[in-house]
C-alpha cells in the first residue's frame, strides 16, 4: 500500500468514522484495521510503526504473531533484547544469521517472554551454548518447529533436556549439530517427541544405527529424514525406517557408504507390504504414496538391480532431466537405472489436433 493510498484511507476514516467514535489521529484507528495495515508491511517497517505512538505500540505488541529479523545484519542481539519483552504473542520468529550475532542472553529473553512460540529459526547461531536450549525447554514448550542447524556448540545433554519439555516438536533441523545430535539425544527424541515428522541430521557424524532406529520406532509419522554424511549408519537404520515409517517421503543418504542393496530392497519391499495399510488409512491413490525424494549419491556399494527395483516400486522417483528426485551422483555404476518416464514419454502429452 502506497503512502497516497494510506492517506486516502485515513481521510475516509475521518469522514466515515461512524457512531460516537471520531477518528482524527492515527492512534484512533481500530486495532483490527491497524493489524490489517501492519500485515501489508515488511518486518522492518512494522518495528518502526510500533514506535509511532503508544496505541500503535500496544496494538502491534498484542497482535503481532510472526516476524523475522534476518534482515538485521549488525545489531540483531540488541534488537531481540529490546523487542522480545514487547512482542509476547509471537508464534513464529526467524533469526537466521549470515554472521553470528545472537548470544544466550537474547535466547533467554525470548524464552522468558514468548511462551506461545511455535516456530523458531536460530540457524547459524554459532555463539549459542546450552543455556539457550535449557531456556527454550522451560519457556517455550509449545514449539512445533525448531531450526538450530549449524549451532555446533550445543551438547547432547541439552538437546535431550529440550526434547523432554518440547514434546510437540514436528520439524527439527539439526544439520551440523555435531555435538548435540548423538545416539543418546536421538533416543530421547524418539521417546519424547512422538509427533516428529521431519528431522535433518545432515553431517552429524556421531549419529549411528541406535539413534536412527530409535527415531524409526518412536516416530511413526516421520516423512522426511536427512542422514547425509552420517557415515556410521548401516542397512539396519534404513530397514528400520522402511518397516516402521509408513509415510516416509524423503530420505537423504548421501555419502552413507555402508548402505548396501539389502537396505534398498527393504525400501522397495516396504512399498508392497504397506500398500493395503496405506490405502485403508489415508484413502489416497497408491501412486501418490511412498518415496518421492531419495539421495544415494556416493553410496558406491549399491548395484543397478536393487536401485532399479526401488524405482519400479516408487514411480515418483525420477532420474529424467528436470525432475531429478532420485540423486545418484558419484555412482557411475548406476547410470543404467531409469525411472518410469523412460517407458512413458508421451504419457502427459495431448493428442495433436487435426
Amino acid at each position: 500500500m502506497s503512502t497516497d493510498e494510506l492517506n486516502l484511507c485515513f481521510n475516509k476514516l475521518m469522514v466515515f468514522g461512524g457512531g460516537s467514535r471520531v477518528i482524527t489521529e492515527w492512534k484512533d484507528i481500530p486495532m483490527e484495521l491497524l493489524m490489517r495495515i501492519v500485515s501489508l508491511l515488511d518486518d522492518r517497517t512494522v518495528i518502526v510503526a510500533s514506535a509511532v505512538c503508544s496505541g500503535w505500540r500496544d496494538a502491534i505488541c498484542w497482535g503481532l504473531t510472526h516476524i523475522t529479523l534476518s534482515w538485521c545484519k549488525n545489531n540483531m542481539n540488541n534488537m531481540v533484547l529490546s523487542l522480545a519483552p514487547k512482542f509476547t504473542k509471537l508464534k513464529v520468529l526467524t533469526l537466521r544469521q549470515d554472521k553470528p550475532q545472537l548470544d544466550d542472553n537474547a535466547v533467554e529473553t525470548i524464552a522468558n517472554n514468548c511462551h506461545d512460540l511455535e516456530d523458531l529459526d536460530l540457524s547459524k547461531s554459532f555463539k549459542l551454548g546450552d543455556r539457550s536450549l535449557y531456556a527454550l525447554a522451560r519457556g517455550c514448550p509449545k514449539l512445533i518447529k525448531l531450526n538450530i542447524s549449524g549451532c555446533s556448540v550445543f551438547s547432547d545433554c541439552a538437546l535431550e533436556f529440550l526434547s523432554s519439555y518440547c514434546r510437540n516438536l514436528k520439524i527439527l533441523n539439526l544439520c551440523g549439530c555435531v555435538k548435540a545430535a548423538t545416539d543418546k539425544a536421538l533416543k530421547a527424541i524418539g521417546y519424547n517427541c512422538r509427533q516428529l515428522q521431519s528431522i535433518n541430521l545432515g553431517w552429524c557424524e556421531g549419529v549411528g544405527d541406535a539413534g536412527v532406529m530409535s527415531l524409526a520406532y518412536g516416530c511413526p509419522d516421520l516423512y522426511a529424514i536427512d542422514l547425509c554424511g552420517c557415515v556410521l549408519i548401516t542397512d539396519e537404520s534404513v530397514i528400520a525406517l522402511a518397516n516402521n515409517c509408513l509415510h516416509l517421503r524423503s530420505l537423504g543418504l548421501y555419502y552413507c557408504q555402508n548402505i548396501t542393496d539389502r537396505a534398498i530392497y527393504a525400501l522397495a519391499h516396504s512399498r508392497v507390504k504397506n500398500k493395503h495399510e496405506l490405502w485403508e488409512s489415508v484413502k489416497t491413490r497408491y501412486e501418490e504414496e511412498g518415496l518421492i525424494n531419495l539421495n544415494i549419491s556416493q553410496c558406491t556399494a549399491l548395484t543397478p538391480p536393487a536401485v532399479q527395483a526401488l524405482c519400479d516400486s516408487f514411480p515418483a522417483l525420477h532420474t529424467c532431466p528436470g525432475r531429478h528426485s532420485l540423486i545418484i551422483s558419484g555412482c557411475l555404476n548406476l547410470t543404467s537405472v531409469h525411472c518410469a518416464c523412460a517407458f512413458q514419454p508421451h504419457r502427459f502429452s495431448r493428442p495433436a489436433r487435426v
